[in-house]
This record gives C-alpha cells, sequence and structure tokens, in this order.
C-alpha cells in the first residue's frame, strides 16, 4: 500500500505559502471565509492546470473523484462547481497576480546561470492569441464571429522564464504593449544592463541606416532575371 506523499503535495511544499497569506491580508481575502480559503483555490486551480483540465466542470469532476484524498493534497474540503465560480468572480485577482510575480521572480533568482554574460538580462518579446467561445466570454469579441484575447509576453531567455505577462483583448497589436514592457525593463534591470541594451540598440540603428541609406558604396540593387516589373532584389556586398 502506498503510504508516501502525493506528488501534488510534494510539489506545493516548494511554494511560500507565508508570503502567499500576507498577500491574502492586504486584500482581505479571506475576510468572512469559513472554509474555502484562497489558499484552497490557488491549490484548486493549480491541480486543474497540472492535470490538464479543460473547464471548472472538468475540474470538479476530477476533484469529486479523489474526494477522499482532497485533504492530503492540501486542497481541503471539497468545493463545488458553483462555490468555485463565485470565489473566482468575487475574490481579488490581485492575490493571485502579486503571488505570481513573487514566484516568477524567485524562478529566475535560481534559474539564472549567467551564461551572456553582459550585466543584464536578454529578453525577448512575444505574444500569443487564445481562441474564446463568443457565446461565454461575450466580452472578448474579437471579429465578427471569433472572440479571443492576446497575453503579451517578455521573456528571459537566460532563466527560459516569463518576466513580464500582459493580457488585452485580441485586435490589440504587439507595439501597444512595448511601452508596458519596456517599462518593467526599466524597473527590473540594473544600469550596466540598461547601458547594454542601449549601446546594442544604437549599433542595430546604425547598420540599420547604414544599408538602407545606400552608405556602402559596394552595395548595388538591381531587378532580378532582368525585370523591371518584379518587385525581387538581390544585393551584392
Amino acid at each position: 500500500m502506498h503510504k508516501d506523499k502525493f506528488v501534488f503535495s510534494q510539489l506545493i511544499v516548494f511554494l511560500d505559502s507565508d508570503k502567499f497569506n500576507y498577500i491574502v491580508r492586504k486584500h482581505d481575502g479571506d475576510k468572512y471565509v469559513k472554509h474555502f480559503t484562497c489558499w484552497n483555490q490557488l491549490l484548486s486551480l493549480m491541480f486543474g492546470q497540472l492535470s490538464n483540465r479543460e473547464s471548472l466542470r472538468d475540474l470538479i469532476v476530477a476533484l469529486d473523484a479523489h474526494h477522499s484524498k482532497c485533504y492530503h493534497l492540501g486542497i481541503g474540503r471539497n468545493v463545488s462547481r458553483s462555490s468555485l465560480v463565485r470565489v473566482n468572480q468575487d475574490r481579488d485577482y490581485r492575490i493571485f497576480k502579486e503571488y505570481a510575480y513573487y514566484l516568477i521572480n524567485e524562478a529566475r533568482q535560481k534559474r539564472a546561470t549567467e551564461i551572456f554574460k553582459l550585466g543584464g538580462n536578454i529578453n525577448a518579446f512575444d505574444s500569443t492569441t487564445i481562441d474564446l467561445c463568443l457565446a461565454v466570454f461575450w466580452w472578448a469579441k474579437f471579429r465578427k464571429k471569433k472572440g479571443g484575447i492576446k497575453v503579451h509576453t517578455l521573456y528571459d531567455v537566460e532563466t527560459q522564464i516569463p518576466a513580464f505577462i500582459h493580457i488585452t483583448e485580441a485586435a490589440v497589436h504587439d507595439s501597444k504593449t512595448m511601452k508596458k514592457s519596456l517599462m518593467n525593463l526599466v524597473l527590473t534591470t540594473s544600469l550596466t544592463g540598461l547601458i547594454t541594451i542601449l549601446r546594442c540598440c544604437i549599433r542595430f540603428i546604425r547598420l540599420t541606416h547604414s544599408l538602407l541609406s545606400g552608405q556602402r558604396k559596394t552595395c548595388n540593387t538591381n531587378p532580378s532575371n532582368g525585370n523591371a516589373d518584379s518587385p525581387r532584389m538581390y544585393f551584392q556586398m
């Protein structure tokens, strides 16, 4: 008979519950709560994410199937779908947002290896669109018959962990959120790192300007295949 801790229980040991409780008290998250606390809510949603549940209904079905193990998993008393929906709607989202950024910062520090040795972080910016059903998420209208949101992510290349995440409407272009991402980069990067980034940007701008302005005498452009109407061009360096 298996008597060791469940894998999920071993994972949540690494979570700083004291920090989470501090954030909960800061936002009065557990005020007047008797049973299903913010911590129980966090673990329930984590269980659904790690077990690849596709909806809240699917999550509740999975928890009901293991209702005798919920206490040992740290989730506590079994919860109904209506209760989980209610707390997801009513509780302050900033509790989980602040804790998520705290965990991201902790993970980045543990993953840092200084493989680039540039005096700062190397970041990549990307976004992905998540399709949503308009019948349910009516507020996420993207096109006439399509709904969705866009997740903009500033990605730390060295630690392979997101440094900044911003969620917008699906129609918002990446350039619109670059300002917030760059501001976050300024707030979290050392002065030496910023100087390195600025130097790289200046070198890139100068190189681009040199190529596009035709300053290099050895750079010639000619229509391909002798066809003057062809838009394809080639460069001879």
